[in-house]
């Protein structure tokens, strides 16, 4: 796979490459700019060539390719009877949420956060509660336990676990999920754990899937993830859950069934060819995107003054730290303006977020050298 190759993607479909004016090199939307592993293409072709597109689901063998995948890369044991699928992660915890709470609730997210997991419980109707992340002087993020378990104790009913973090690229750690886990178990609260990152962890970490913990977790838990981020399929709306606790797994088919829809045909063809045929794909993308991810640290740290990254343990996103600029604008706005290079804004992730911003690195090495150059030279610019 050439993953130094340059795809243009601006005559297609892209939110990410044709949001912004063409003079703007965008660096934000979390899809990759590489082309997909060449079985999932192969499998499309043979699938369209067949003519037919009727009602259909999961293709024969597909929830068998996705248990072997989990103990493959995860150590993660699973029977084919515990996976579902719908059409989104984010559809799938806003799922749980309306399935497995009732109005008025509380529901613990950790931040900064994906902007949906801001959005979801108050578009429920649930009560949100913020577990803020706190930085250590290094810029990792890690957990408040002290704040966490008070939170919890106060009559959470639900906790949204994202595990890789997004946006901060953590990966958390066997005894920080234990301890968060056995803190809900105490006060008898779900996990609904959005792993989506999960197979994009780098040499150094390990996911370790909250539910694989322990029976007695696992029972209170529902597990989102999906090929999309994996094999940079997202657009095929195809997203599995694991629901290991029968009850919970029997509410969540049940509920809102009419409403939900389900993965389209080629979609969940994509994810099978994905899981039984896309692992070399999937090791050759993340040896070149760890090195990406150590060009991105090691040029953040040293040659952008005033911006500082803690090095992301999975996912392929730089969460970057521009608050020591004192900028009159967000910092999205400023590279906008005089680098014309689109990043996420970091005040979309919550408050925590403010004065960071989001980069993707999952791209062309020369293309990643091009966005760090002229927010470079706009950074060197805006110092004289």
């Amino acid at each position: 796979m050439d993953f130094d190759k340059i795809i243009d993607r601006r005559n297609t479909e892209s939110f990410k490459w044709n949001y912004y004016d063409e003079d703007v090199l965008p660096m934000w939307v979390a899809d990759m700019d590489f082309r997909s592993a060449e079985p999932i293409i192969e499998a499309l072709q043979q699938r369209v060539a067949h003519g037919v597109f009727g009602y259909g689901g999961p293709p024969k063998g597909l929830r068998e390719a996705i248990t072997q995948h989990l103990a493959y890369r995860q150590n993660w044991d699973v029977d084919i009877d515990q996976v579902s699928f719908i059409s989104g992660v984010v559809t799938g915890f806003t799922h749980a949420i309306y399935s497995l709470t009732d109005p008025g609730d509380k529901i613990l997210i950790q931040t900064p956060a994906y902007p949906p997991f801001l959005a979801s419980p108050k578009m429920a109707g649930r009560e949100m509660v913020i577990n803020a992340l706190v930085q250590g002087a290094d810029g990792r993020y890690e957990i408040d336990f002290d704040d966490f378990a008070e939170k919890i104790a106060a009559g959470v009913k639900m906790f949204i676990l994202c595990n890789p973090q997004n946006p901060t690229g953590r990966v958390f750690s066997r005894e920080e999920l234990t301890r968060m886990a056995e803190i809900c178990l105490k006060n008898d609260v779900l996990i609904v754990s959005d792993e989506i990152h999960a197979d994009l962890v780098f040499s150094e970490s390990q996911h370790i899937p909250i539910a694989s913990l322990s029976p007695e977790v696992s029972e209170r838990t529902v597990t989102y993830f999906a090929p999309s981020k994996t094999f940079n399929v997202a657009g095929f709306s195809t997203s599995v859950y694991v629901a290991q606790n029968p009850e919970m797994r029997e509410t969540l088919t049940n509920s809102m069934r009419m409403l939900l829809g389900h993965p389209n045909i080629l979609g969940l063809h994509a994810a099978l060819a994905a899981y039984r045929h896309g692992q070399p794909w999937l090791d050759e993308a993340l040896a070149y995107m760890e090195k990406n991810r150590d060009y991105l640290a090691k040029i953040v740290n040293q040659d952008l003054p005033g911006i500082q990254m803690a090095v992301p343990e999975g996912t392929y996103l730089g969460w970057l730290d521009c608050r020591d600029l004192r900028l009159n604008v967000s910092p999205h706005s400023f590279f906008l303006e005089h680098a014309r290079v689109g990043l996420n804004d970091g005040a979309d992730f919550g408050e925590a977020g403010e004065g960071f911003v989001r980069l993707n690195f999952g791209c062309p090495r020369a293309t990643l050298e091009n966005g760090l150059s002229i927010m470079k030279s706009a950074l060197e610019e805006h110092l004289r």
